[in-house]
């Protein structure tokens, strides 16, 4: 456990009651009474999908679990996993096969949380696309991430092959000019910018297809988890209740975190609260009769499976130590 308390030698800025703004949009939370400090990485810059956290920050549920939560930005140069691995951050948002693939090579990181029960990959196309297995033999776009994670599993679903794939960096530029082809992005953000560009799209989640992991889940090492159980379960708890309180009334969250990312647009937050709500990104699947942030053993498997199947992990590799449902099962926390 990180027990270092000095104040950033960076600006900060206050923003709400126990509430500070520090440099590089790093959010901190000062509460009241003695509190475990807990660094927490974001998978990218701070979006809608991760206005649970600021929600438990801004309300004071992590100040009433006496955790003392500092929320960091990701980045497309931040190295998640090397900033966990190297205790810079004490839990970083990833991603599921990131995490299973790494116990492969041994390293001791595990899933403590999933955000999402679905998760957000999303193939961005035209209208005239009726399903993703139209998508065979088309160019797909797909980033650097993306091609050792979902591309690994849309070749082995729809038998599409490596030289469909083209490179994605952000830039929506090459899918606007060419009707034919289709994008890899996420389902909140990718088709809103297209559809406020003027491109009329359509948007398929990998999940409703089978794609099998948890989304956007939260890791912390084994030894980090090992000395700090009862943390690592005050934290879960209010971050699931965090994201009770946020898609009941999303303002003090979203207000946070565009203290972090002014540049994050009103309408694209409550664009993306509303799809994560309609989509039951969060409460469906497993969650609707246990509880939000439950993992099943079932459902890793089918991740664990596939990953064999690919040659991504061999069938002898602990997969199970890629995450632990210690700390969401029994929890029972709905909407």
């Amino acid at each position: 456990m990180s027990n270092h308390s000095r104040t950033s030698r960076r600006a900060v800025l206050k923003v709400g009651a126990g509430i500070i703004l520090a440099g590089s949009g790093v959010i901190r939370s000062r509460p009241a009474r003695a509190s475990t400090r807990l660094r927490v990485l974001l998978n990218f810059f701070p979006e809608a999908s991760h206005g649970y956290l600021y929600q438990a920050v801004a309300t004071g549920i992590y100040d009433k679990a006496g955790l003392d939560v500092e929320i960091r930005p990701g980045g497309p140069q931040v190295n998640g996993m090397q900033l966990l691995g190297g205790g810079e951050v004490d839990i970083a948002m990833g991603a599921a096969v990131t995490v299973t693939s790494g116990i492969e090579r041994g390293v001791p990181a595990t899933v403590i949380m999933p955000s999402f029960q679905l998760d957000p990959q999303a193939l961005v196309t035209r209208p005239d696309i009726n399903g993703i297995a139209d998508l065979k033999g088309h160019k797909i776009l797909v980033s650097t991430l993306g091609r050792s994670s979902y591309w690994l599993w849309l070749k082995n679903r729809f038998g599409f092959t490596d030289d469909q794939v083209g490179p994605y960096t952000g830039n929506l530029q090459p899918f606007i000019a060419d009707p034919t082809i289709a994008l890899g992005g996420v389902i909140q953000s990718e088709p809103y910018n297209l559809r406020r560009a003027g491109v009329d799209v359509k948007a398929f989640l990998l999940a409703h297809d089978g794609y099998p992991p948890y989304g956007y889940p939260l890791i912390a090492m084994q030894g980090f988890i090992g000395s700090n159980r009862d943390v690592v379960q005050r934290f879960v708890r209010a971050s699931l209740e965090g994201w009770k309180s946020y898609l009941a009334e999303p303002t003090p969250g979203l207000t946070l975190l565009k203290a972090a990312r002014p540049e994050a647009t009103d309408d694209w937050n409550i664009y993306s609260v509303n799809l994560i709500k309609s989509l039951k990104l969060v409460d469906g699947g497993d969650a609707q009769a246990q509880g939000l942030g439950i993992m099943t053993d079932e459902r890793w498997k089918k991740l664990a499976d596939l990953l064999i199947e690919v040659g991504v992990i061999k069938p002898t590799t602990d997969w199970k130590a890629a995450y632990t449902t210690e700390f969401v099962k029994g929890l029972g926390i709905t909407l």
